[in-house]
């Protein structure tokens, strides 16, 4: 059990709220050990780019985050490769999902589980999956909340959310649920990240933007 408790988990909020311009994304930064008494990372990178125009938020345990994260990328490149067309935002959904799957049945005294929110724009528009540690995918046409936090952060996006507003506006809200998060949470903290998914693709919103959000909510 010892050796268990030093395993690092990235306990944890994540968002994803669909936008009439784009997807946005948030995650804090934080990662923990010992079912979350002791802050063993304060940088995580909770939100990271797949292609061009998807990204995934993570949460669960590290090691396993980072192995589900190379075998998706290289497949849907290979994939590109051979196709030469770009992947579908459901098609990396379900990739994860699959790997999901596989990996949460394997035999193992460690228990790798992991959970994803899939986001980004195709040929066929914008999209939000996400994907439960069994290997489950759901898809939001609204908002969603994953991680240790999401109980604090859902009172927030569920009193705020709006259909049709604008990435501008769902990073405020993002923010502002994450920020309640990590008031009551304590495994989420340490800082927030946020990265909007709009017809230019991928790309994360600068910490001074979300400093500012949080010094005039």
């Amino acid at each position: 059990m010892e050796e268990l408790d030093r395993i690092v988990k990235s306990g944890t909020t994540t968002v994803g709220l669909v936008c009439k311009d784009g997807i946005v994304l948030a995650a804090d930064k934080r990662a923990t050990i010992g079912e979350g008494r002791f802050i063993a990372h304060k940088a995580m990178k909770k939100i990271l780019k797949i292609t061009d125009k998807i990204a995934v938020t993570t949460a669960g345990l590290v090691s396993d985050i980072q192995l589900l994260v190379k075998l998706t990328k290289a497949e849907l490149s290979l994939k590109q490769l051979r196709t030469k067309a770009e992947p579908t935002v459901r098609e990396a959904a379900n990739l994860f999902a699959t790997l999901a799957y596989q990996n949460i049945r394997k035999f193992s005294p460690i228990t790798g589980v992991t959970e994803f929110l899939v986001a980004g724009i195709d040929n066929k528009g914008f999209w939000l999956f996400e994907v439960s540690p069994d290997g489950s995918v759901s898809e939001y046409k609204d908002f969603v909340s994953t991680g240790s936090g999401m109980v604090v952060a859902y009172g927030v996006l569920e009193d705020s959310y709006k259909k049709e507003m604008s990435v501008e506006e769902g990073i405020k809200l993002a923010v502002k649920a994450l920020n309640a998060a990590m008031q009551r949470d304590t495994p989420t903290g340490s800082g927030i990240d946020v990265v909007v998914i709009t017809k230019e693709g991928v790309k994360k919103v600068l910490e001074e933007e979300v400093k500012q959000v949080l010094t005039t909510r």
